[in-house]
């Protein structure tokens, strides 16, 4: 604490700073004169007060607005301001007598400065749907960033509910569910790794961004596929007025984003790019690390036309690519390297039609196309060899959703879809390599047909009622060779009794069912209300990995007659108020969730190349409960929130009797993500339209790993003895970061507009620790901890814009 409040103390003096730099005053008095008035109404504001300097000295408008003091000859900071306004503040040089005319802008009145709701003001109270948040781009910009990278998934991790396993994770886990159970999309198309560098950096170009909902809680009928979250990410449409053009520079990216308008208030393109080249840094650390090579980079493209007043055809394309090298690890399948490499790579289109036949009914049709291939390069010892494991997801989707508004009670949205899953789960190419032999497992295919219907209906002033169902049907498509193993036992090697061989477009396995999504609003009063709601969502792929982050070695299956889809029912229930001017948010919301059909992995498993991955996991089941609470302040100097969230998520595995039918002998465990308590605090104030400062300070309890139990001799070597599963836990984690952004001054001759942002990453130099190894001697065990960032990382990067 006495490190924190240090921290604080210096940043108050480096703030004020400027005054202690102006030098001694002129001894001349001056007088300095004028009015204040309401920036919309052009009322005169009574009783304001006028500051010099932060406090030294000062006066109050009288009831024509007006005030008159007499300084010596100087330059210092006046400030105006009054309760309810936004302060006005400027830096004045004065010589001779002055005369300066202010206008104060109304907080209520204000835009907000902090989007962390539904799409209106007072959505939140109003909305029937419960863990719904919109964060818009520019709160995101405003947040400190690691490096100076703004990134969207580190900033959902600010609020409630939202966690991920540690420092280097940008996966999220999201009210109990794991990094796959979350659909990310953006502009419609899935994004199946959402990370740069194994999770440091998130693969969204923030500069091309429109919005950012979650869904936590209750979740439209027409989404579907995921287990336990949404995130809907939209890029900006093209400007079809006037070229714009903006980018920046910084320590680990250079980035450009260009809006061009082809045909005036007809078509547009936006163009934006991002590329991180830096690595070449690495050659000036220790000798361990001069080997390592990390490098990203990524691209989108979206084009927008307006064929006539009721038609409009948009067409959006990204791709991103990562290429990382490492000599810190081993070979992999009897390959020696002389480095591990890993590229991976996603390539996604959309097209988007959207019909307008009046103002009550709409119809949107979407193409898709998502790919997504992870490549390890294993370059070999004395040779010009590098044998490649190379794996990939394909998922092209047709989908048509409706619109339809036959009153002011309801709001009617329907649509069918369905996709098309190719997965290719691995693919071994030595090359000429003659010790190993090539390997290709089998392609999966699988198609998704789905329904969907809901309704908002508002049944009275205070009632509103979201229904909304869901149907999905899930195919599993030969070819496909299925093994038959022992009923009696699990699936393993030792217990097949048998295969069947389906041939192309047999269908091996399906699954289906209803998925209703219910949300209540009552409404006590304008600024506060009760909401309730319930889920059911469905999920036919997933990742089988035993880390808790996404990574490009992770092993996807489509559900099969072994692997089954996860099935996710989510309870949720909150209090929501607002204060009169809509400035300040409070909620509380609770949740249970429970899950089946969860995968672990078995002690041992191995999942790279394995053909049969039933043969390495176990089913089981998740529950999930929690609670979260929020208070948020939207306009104003001042802007931020505060939120705590108490939550837990176990799991349970125990398919049998036998100690390899089960995990923690059959008992409830931690996730490996449980964290029962995060705090999170977020301000930024706002001292001119040239200045603003950031500081976030995140805490969250220390996420569970496995120590063992004992230890056994076998062969004049120590085994260690695992019994149970998560049961220490590693350091608590807490961490303070710090923004400043400075906006150079407009020039009414220039249309270059520029900004710096200063950034300190963990700003009092915490020791986090990311994981913990264990290392066996002779008769006992000694951990050892892995942290990522363990000092202050300052960063300074520039933007600039025309």
């Amino acid at each position: 604490m006495k490190t924190i409040l240090r921290v604080l103390f210096l940043w108050v003096i480096l703030a004020t700073m400027p005054n202690l730099l102006w030098g001694q005053a002129s001894s001349r008095l001056v007088k300095l004169s004028g009015q204040v008035r309401d920036s919309i109404s052009d009322k005169p504001i009574e009783n304001a007060f006028v500051r010099i300097n932060f406090g030294e000295g000062g006066t109050y408008t009288d009831t024509a607005g007006r005030f008159m003091i007499q300084l010596n000859a100087s330059t210092f900071v006046v400030t105006i301001g009054k309760t309810g306004y936004r302060p006005f503040r400027d830096r004045l040089t004065l010589n001779d007598n002055a005369q300066i005319s202010v206008r104060l802008i109304e907080v209520a009145k204000e835009l907000e400065e902090v989007v962390i709701s539904t799409q209106t003001v007072d959505a939140n109270i109003t909305r029937p749907l419960l863990g719904v948040t919109q964060m818009s781009i520019k709160t995101i910009k405003k947040l400190p960033a690691v490096m100076g990278e703004v990134d969207v998934l580190r900033s959902l991790q600010m609020m409630p509910g939202v966690t991920s396993v540690g420092e280097a994770s940008n996966g999220v886990n999201i009210r109990g569910g794991t990094v796959d159970q979350n659909l990310i999309l953006l502009d419609d198309a899935p994004i199946f790794n959402p990370t740069h560098l194994f999770g440091l950096f998130s693969v969204f170009p923030a500069d091309a961004l429109s919005s950012m909902e979650l869904y936590k809680g209750t979740t439209p009928a027409r989404y579907g596929g995921r287990a336990a979250a949404v995130l809907d990410i939209s890029m900006t449409n093209p400007s079809l007025d006037k070229a714009k053009f903006q980018g920046g520079i910084g320590f680990v990216s250079n980035k450009f984003t260009a809006d061009i308008p082809l045909v005036k208030d007809k078509m547009g393109i936006l163009f934006t790019a991002r590329g991180a080249f830096n690595d070449f840094l690495f050659q000036l650390g220790p000798e361990r690390v001069r080997n390592i090579r990390a490098n990203f980079g990524d691209v989108a493209l979206k084009y927008f036309y307006r064929i006539n007043p009721t038609n409009t055809l948009t067409a959006s394309g990204y791709f991103n690519k990562d290429f990382f090298q490492t000599d810190l690890l081993g070979g992999i399948n009897n390959i020696n390297s002389v480095s591990t490499q890993y590229d991976y790579r996603t390539l996604n289109g959309t097209i988007k039609w959207f019909k307008t036949f009046n103002s009550k009914f709409d119809i949107q049709t979407v193409l898709v196309a998502s790919n997504y291939t992870p490549r390890i390069l294993l370059p070999e010892i004395d040779s010009d060899n590098t044998a490649v494991i190379r794996s990939s997801i394909r998922q092209r989707q047709l989908k048509s959703t409706f619109n339809y508004l036959p009153n002011a009670s309801h709001k009617i949205e329907g649509g069918l879809s369905m996709t098309h899953y190719r997965l290719e789960p691995g693919e071994l190419q030595p090359g000429t390599n003659t010790r190993t032999n090539p390997l290709n497992l089998p392609t999966e295919n699988g198609v998704e047909l789905a329904a969907h219907l809901e309704d908002e209906w508002r049944v009275s002033s205070a009632l509103t009622v979201s229904l909304g169902l869901r149907y999905s049907y899930f195919m599993a498509l030969g070819p496909w060779n299925i093994q038959q193993y022992d009923p009696n036992s699990i699936p393993s090697e030792a217990t097949v009794t048998g295969s069947t061989t389906y041939t192309a477009r047999q269908i091996v396995e399906n699954y289906g069912g209803l998925e209703p999504r219910i949300g209540l609003r009552w409404a006590f009063s304008e600024q506060a209300s009760i909401k309730a709601g319930y889920n059911l969502m469905r999920q036919y792929l997933q990742v089988i990995s035993n880390t808790t982050t996404p990574l490009p070695t992770a092993r996807w299956s489509m559900s099969n007659p072994y692997v089954r889809p996860q099935v996710s029912q989510l309870w949720s229930l909150g209090y929501f108020q607002n204060s009169r001017s809509n400035i300040y948010e409070f909620s509380v919301e609770g949740y249970y969730r429970s899950t089946t059909n969860v995968l672990d992995y078995r002690p041992g498993a191995n999942f790279l190349l394995e053909p049969f991955i039933e043969t390495q996991v176990l089913n089981g089941q998740s529950q999930a409960y929690g609670a979260e609470l929020m208070v948020t302040k939207k306009r104003g100097e001042l802007t931020g929130w505060a939120n705590y969230t108490y939550s837990r998520v176990f799991n349970q595995t125990n398919q049998g009797s036998r100690f390899d039918e089960q995990v923690n002998n059959g008992n409830p465990y931690p996730a490996n993500f449980d964290r029962p308590h995060n705090i999170n605090l977020s301000l930024s104030f706002s001292e001119s339209k040239y200045h603003s400062y950031s500081l976030i300070f995140t805490y969250s309890s220390g996420r569970p790993y496995t120590i063992p139990q004992g230890f056994v001799r076998f062969q004049n070597r120590t085994v260690p003895f695992y019994n149970e599963r998560n049961q220490a836990r590693i350091k608590d984690y807490h961490r303070l970061d710090f923004a400043w952004h400075i906006v150079g001054p407009n020039r009414k001759k220039r249309k270059w507009e520029n900004s710096w942002t200063f950034t300190v990453y963990n700003l009092y130099g915490r020791n986090n620790q990311y994981s913990v190894f264990i290392k066996a001697n002779a008769a006992s065990f000694e951990t050892f901890e892995l942290t990522v960032f363990t000092t202050p990382i300052a960063s300074l990067s520039y933007q600039f814009n025309f």
